[in-house]
């Protein structure tokens, strides 16, 4: 019964806070200038804007601000000789050139007022990010990759472990409870990590390396049952994962496109390695397709 009351809770909370968004969501830009003039993908993965984000032997996942008017990634290659955090922001109409900045893979609260990179979070002003504070007590001691956040502030992170292991915390009475260990059906295999947890907690995409899979960190997902608990984990399939490493996924804030990272690493004559990458995009349907059938 109390699984049950934290579910129906939990419905007319997104209910309440999806109307409240609805006016962000028009300030987007229009879908044509949303993702560059690119043509739109279908189910099939394609390298995302391979003429402005993805032109160098090293591009990082995508992080879109919740009204898509500004994309953070990280790049090397050509004047990039090291990994540099870069932003292309959309201004009067248009998208600006690539400007380096000191934001690194940041994760955005649904606002889009508040980012988080590991335990810390920084604050929008009008001059800027602010400086990083933590994000509190209980997280302090956990190595934070990737938060995501809920519609109504439930945070999934990871811990950057070999194993890995994701956690939540829900925010309960405006304040957050102790990190709790997600089920072993997402805590399974090696890498475990990148969480991204849907708007509305009903479905849950991450990366590991498991049994069965098709080589590196495959990506997965897990549905929520009626009950409140995770499904089984499903991998989700070889037009996604490849020998190489998926990682990083996540919905574009419209809800219209899943991105994701494939990469591998290379070889020096020396010895030491390297990677090589960039951000791939796709139909959101495929996670449709993928939801088991009632």
């Amino acid at each position: 019964m109390k699984t049950n009351s934290f579910i129906i809770s939990l419905i007319f909370s997104v209910l309440f806070l999806s109307s409240c968004n609805t006016s962000k969501q028009n300030d987007f830009p229009s879908i044509k200038d949303r993702y560059f003039e690119q043509k739109l993908p279908d189910l099939i993965p394609e390298v995302f804007a391979p003429s402005i984000v993805s032109v160098e032997e090293f591009q990082s996942g995508i992080s879109f601000s919740p009204n898509m008017k500004e994309i953070y990634f990280v790049r090397r290659g050509g004047k990039y000789e090291k990994r540099t955090n870069l932003v292309i922001q959309f201004e009067n109409n248009e998208w600006k050139k690539e400007s380096v900045t000191n934001i690194r893979y940041p994760s955005f609260s649904p606002d889009g007022d508040t980012i988080f990179k590991g335990n810390k979070y920084r604050k929008r002003t009008k001059l800027g990010w602010s400086e990083p504070k933590s994000i509190g007590d209980q997280f302090k001691d956990i190595p934070i990759m990737r938060l995501s956040t809920s519609s109504i502030g439930t945070r999934y992170f990871d811990e950057a472990t070999e194993k890995g292991t994701i956690r939540f915390s829900r925010l309960i009475d405006g304040k957050y409870e102790e990190p709790q260990i997600a089920s072993k059906e997402i805590n399974t295999g090696k890498w475990v990590a990148h969480p991204y947890i849907a708007p509305d907690e009903s479905y849950l995409m991450w990366d590991a390396e498991r049994n069965g899979g098709y080589g590196d960190s495959d990506l997965y997902i897990s549905f929520r049952q009626k009950d409140g608990s995770w499904g089984a984990a499903i991998n989700m399939g070889n037009k996604i994962n490849t020998v190489h490493q998926e990682n990083g996924a996540q919905v574009t804030p419209d809800g219209k496109y899943l991105f994701f990272w494939r990469g591998y690493e290379k070889f020096r004559e020396d010895g030491s390695a390297y990677w090589v990458g960039n951000p791939y995009w796709l139909d959101v349907q495929i996670i449709e397709n993928l939801r088991p059938k009632k």
